[in-house]
Parts: structure tokens; C-alpha cells; sequence
């Protein structure tokens, strides 16, 4: 029987609500010190894990210290330098397409809007709704693939498409929860919701998850 939508709502109430009790510190994984720091943690953490990113970009940001230095740098140096990211020299070439048109058309500063935000090299709906959601405080939902995974396993969705995914969970979840949905759900698959061997024994949402084996 296909559940109603005001049953989804009351469910995913109840999911965020014990995830956020279980999670209470959830934050952003990536290290940074500015929104130019982070829409290159971003673009460099696709495809990637955030620890990785974190030991890269620990001694990138002491030799790129500006927008303007990412920007008119040697690509093929920049790229040496994010080799261990993973897709070395696209990142690359995004990082530095990014940082010269921020610098040239934006004064230098990360754009505030998603619309701008894509319309930068390399910069999709992910990143672009990460650097809403952390640094403009804008309700925007990062969808990763703890976050797909996870809401199919819920069956609040029933798609791969990362965008119908955010939009549907738009309309589960309360906009002033979007932001902090997507770290809980980040800690909560690394820790209990693993994706080959999940622990729904000792997961606190399992009374809420349709594809729970306890």
C-alpha cells in the first residue's frame, strides 16, 4: 500500500528528531577558513573522503592563500598538488576555472545564490547547496551518497537523481532542518548505516525504516 504523504512527514519528523539526539555535534567534515576555502574542499572532496581532502588541503591553503592565487596559478602545479583527491587535473581545472571568474566577476567573492553559484566551473547543486547551507546560512539540502542511499532505504525517495531527491526531501523535511539533515545522516552512515553492513540491531531510527532487519 503506497504510504500518504502527511505519514512521510510525521516519519521523517520522527527521523530527524532521533538522528538529532543521537548526532547532536553533526557538522561539516571539511576543514576551512574562508567560502573560497570550502567551494575548493568541495569540489575536491568529490569522489573522495573528507579525510583525504582534510591532509591535502592542510598544506594547499598555506601555498594557495587567496582566491586570486588559485586563480592565476600554474594548473599542471595545482594539480600535482590535489593528485591524491582523485580526477587530479578536471578538479584541477575546475578549482582554478572557479576562482578566476569569482575573481573577475565577483570581486573576489564566493557568490551568495545557487543560480551564480552553478554557473561556476565545476560547481554543481552539491557544492553550490553546501556553501549556501554553511557559509550564507540559506536552507539547502546536500545530497551525497550517504544521503541517497539512506532516504531509499527509508523510502522517502525512490530515485538515484540526486536533484528529484533534494526536491522531494524538500517537502518531507522542515527548511530550517535541511542543512543539518544532511550531516546527520552523513555520521549516521558512517557509524551505524554502513552500506554493506548496516547495524540496524543498534540503529535508533529502525522502528522508522521500512528496510530494516532486526
Amino acid at each position: 500500500m503506497k504510504e500518504s504523504k502527511a505519514n512521510k512527514v510525521e516519519r521523517a519528523k520522527g527521523v530527524y528528531q532521533s538522528l538529532f539526539a543521537e548526532y547532536p555535534d553533526a557538522k561539516c567534515s571539511l576543514h576551512y577558513k574562508s567560502p573560497h576555502e570550502l567551494l575548493v574542499a568541495t569540489i575536491l572532496s568529490a569522489q573522495c573522503t573528507d579525510h583525504r581532502v582534510n591532509q591535502v588541503t592542510l598544506g594547499l591553503f598555506e601555498k594557495y592563500t587567496s582566491p586570486k592565487d588559485f586563480a592565476y596559478c600554474d594548473v599542471s602545479e595545482l594539480s600535482k598538488d590535489v593528485h591524491s583527491c582523485g580526477y587530479h587535473n578536471q578538479k584541477s581545472k575546475s578549482i582554478q576555472g572557479a576562482s578566476l571568474k569569482i575573481v573577475e566577476e565577483y570581486g573576489g567573492q564566493v557568490p551568495n545564490n545557487l543560480d551564480e553559484l552553478v554557473s561556476l566551473p565545476g560547481v554543481g547543486r552539491k557544492t553550490a547547496n553546501c556553501v549556501l547551507g554553511e557559509i550564507y546560512n540559506v536552507p539547502s539540502m546536500v545530497i551525497d551518497t550517504h544521503m541517497v542511499r539512506i532516504m531509499n532505504l527509508l523510502k522517502f525517495t525512490h530515485t538515484k537523481d540526486a536533484k528529484k531527491i533534494e526536491f522531494e526531501l524538500m517537502a518531507l523535511f522542515e527548511y530550517k532542518n535541511w542543512v543539518k539533515l544532511t550531516h546527520l545522516i552523513i555520521d549516521h552512515g558512517r557509524a551505524v548505516c554502513i552500506a554493506r553492513r548496516p547495524k540496524c540491531g543498534v540503529c535508533v531510527i529502525n522502528q522508522l525504516c521500512p528496510s530494516a532487519v532486526i
